[in-house]
């Protein structure tokens, strides 16, 4: 005989609202992480800029060309940050078997609108991150925006970075996915087997990867718009990546753990690609790139040039 055990609904919202609760308090570490530092110059507005009633340095006439100074890749904001993630998912292993559980009960399975919602985001973060990102790049380019081809370029980047890391590791961890075991062997680990065999990529999750790396660029780039705009963009663009991750867990293809270490990478990727790019004036990929010139042929067609500063 099979007994089947439904989880009381009170447990499973718990879980639910535990796991984005989780995930909503380090995207707002994140967001510190992102918060310029007082001695980060790129950000910061400069004397000359501040007082131009009396006199108009060359400076400030022809700044776009400038390059900004070479700041540190790496600060302690993003050991702080690495280190919540790294206990995050280190915590997470001993409930993995809990939380899957309570996510494929039955009635919460039956729910529709989880079922198709979850299917939805997916889509939106693989293959959308990256259909998103070279359409925005492809548009700034176009319309001659620098900003939306700013965004477009690092995202795709930043989602290529972070993929091809992830990838790896599947490939070397082989963790099973909670399905082969139905929900009972959360530490089914064994060195190479992820190479070739999907059901055995579980660890990290891919899609909550590009849709974490995606959303650290979005609110990277976004501090450059304004003080304010990334304390809107920020809440909706990791609320969002955290819905991907959970959908990943609903749809039983990860555990808990796959989630929170795919956030990390994911997070760090997209921060570091911006960062990188925005203060190494001599990165000649991204010059090149957001050099290019995209605009209608008089005969119909469309003409593609490059103008790259020395």
């Amino acid at each position: 005989m099979v007994l089947k055990h439904r989880v009381p609904s009170r447990m499973r919202g718990a879980v639910v609202a535990g796991a984005i609760g989780t995930f909503s308090l380090l995207g707002s570490s994140a967001l510190r992480a992102q918060s310029p530092a007082a001695s980060d110059s790129t950000h910061r507005e400069s004397p000359v800029a501040r007082d131009t009633s009396h006199r108009e340095s060359p400076v400030a006439r022809d700044t776009s060309h400038r390059e900004s100074p070479q700041l540190p890749l790496f600060t302690w904001r993003d050991a702080a940050l690495g280190g919540g993630f790294g206990v995050l998912t280190v915590a997470m292993f001993p409930i993995d078997q809990r939380v899957a559980k309570h996510l494929q009960d039955s009635s919460t399975q039956a729910n529709r609108f989880f079922r198709n919602g979850s299917k939805g985001v997916q889509y939106i973060a693989d293959p959308g991150s990256v259909i998103i990102g070279v359409s925005l790049y492809g548009i700034g380019r176009l319309a001659h925006w620098k900003e939306v081809a700013d965004l477009g370029l690092h995202g795709t980047e930043a989602v290529a970075v972070s993929g091809g890391l992830t990838a790896l590791l599947k490939g070397v961890i082989g963790r099973a996915r909670p399905y082969v075991s139905a929900d009972t062997a959360p530490n089914d680990f064994r060195f190479g087997r992820g190479f070739g065999n999907s059901a055995y990529q579980s660890f990290p999750s891919g899609h909550t990867t590009v849709a974490f790396a995606a959303a650290a660029v979005v609110t990277s780039e976004s501090s450059h718009w304004g003080n304010r705009a990334v304390w809107f963009v920020a809440p909706a663009m990791y609320g969002g990546a955290t819905l991907v991750g959970l959908s990943r867990m609903y749809n039983n293809a990860h555990w808990a753990s796959d989630v929170a270490l795919g956030a990390a990478i994911g997070t760090f990727s997209g921060i570091k690609v911006v960062r990188f790019n925005h203060t190494r004036a001599h990165d000649r990929l991204d010059r090149w790139l957001l050099g290019a010139e995209i605009a209608p042929a008089p005969d119909g067609r469309v003409a593609v040039g490059w103008s790259v500063q020395p």
